[in-house]
């Protein structure tokens, strides 16, 4: 059942004859009378009894305008939905972040991408990277926030870069170091971030190829707690360089990680054969102007 034949027997319903709907729908008066006909067929009994140069609804006629006109407005309403979206007027963001770092990487661009786009509901989630690559796979969320490498599953636009920092106690014999590798830290115990944490797989990695485990003695999701349990020296924490300069604590010092490969590298993240809504499309695109900006800051 065409919707044009359908807007064909609504407009000679609402206009009183062949002729004005014609000049509704923009068609001939012989057009629209086709277009009547063809649906009376595919239906199998007439909806209009025609009296001379007047028409009037049949009782299966009543029931095919009642459906009709909610059928029509339906369509008119996706239309709209549908431009909306587009014009991003409205529309749902479904995002995932980790919890180190997001506060200073995408707090202003949450603010910036709200007053840009207010009819846009964001919903947002929170894990370790691991856990965010899982739902982004899953389809629960678009975009996620997460730390490279990530597997070919996975397209990416990049945020940032930043080398990984050592907290130690501030009394400690290697926190007046200008730079530390791991294999310094082989005898000491070290703090790592809860199981999903990409992080602490960089970290592990790194251990490995100076041919040790080492001895994790505390796992911690919040940063200020990991903080905390560095300056009581339980053992040696690892935070990205632009957090430990912000984060700084009267019991701790933090040294730069001078090691291949443990570089905190994140960026945006979404499945490869996913396709992006409008509001998706959008936060990759403000993600990137901040990026240049922060650059430009930098240079």
């Amino acid at each position: 059942m065409e919707l044009r034949k359908l807007r064909a027997f609504v407009e000679v319903v609402r206009q009183g004859g062949f002729s004005k709907a014609g000049k509704v729908v923009f068609a001939t008066q012989s057009t629209v009378s086709k277009a009547v006909k063809q649906l009376e067929d595919e239906i199998g009994v007439p909806l209009l009894d025609r009296i001379g140069h007047r028409s009037r609804l049949t009782a299966a006629g009543e029931i095919v305008y009642r459906h009709a006109i909610r059928i029509l407005t339906e369509r008119d309403d996706l239309v709209s939905e549908l431009n909306a979206l587009r014009g991003l007027k409205c529309g749902i963001l479904k995002l995932g972040l980790p919890p180190v770092g997001s506060g200073i990487l995408f707090a202003k661009l949450f603010a910036i991408f709200r007053k840009c786009y207010p009819g846009v509901e964001m919903r947002l989630v929170e894990y370790g990277s691991e856990r965010l690559e899982e739902i982004v796979l899953a389809g629960e969320i678009e975009l996620a926030a997460s730390l490279l490498p990530v597997s070919e599953a996975f397209e990416w636009q990049d945020v940032k870069r930043e080398p990984l920092a050592v907290l130690l106690p501030i009394d400690h014999k290697l926190s007046r170091c200008q730079s530390l590798d791991l294999s310094k830290l082989r005898e000491m115990p070290v703090i790592l971030f809860e199981t999903g944490f990409a992080s602490n797989r960089v970290i592990m990695d790194a251990c490995r190829r100076h041919g040790f485990e080492p001895r994790v003695v505390a796992r911690s999701s919040p940063i200020d707690f990991v903080i905390e349990l560095a300056a009581a020296g339980m053992g040696a924490a690892f935070l990205p360089r632009m957090i430990a300069e912000q984060r700084r604590h009267l019991s701790l010092a933090w040294v730069p990680l001078h090691e291949a490969d443990t570089d905190w590298h994140i960026a945006m993240i979404w499945r490869r054969d996913a396709c992006l809504s409008p509001a998706a499309r959008a936060w990759l695109d403000l993600v990137a102007c901040g990026r240049a900006e922060d650059h430009s800051v930098n240079d």
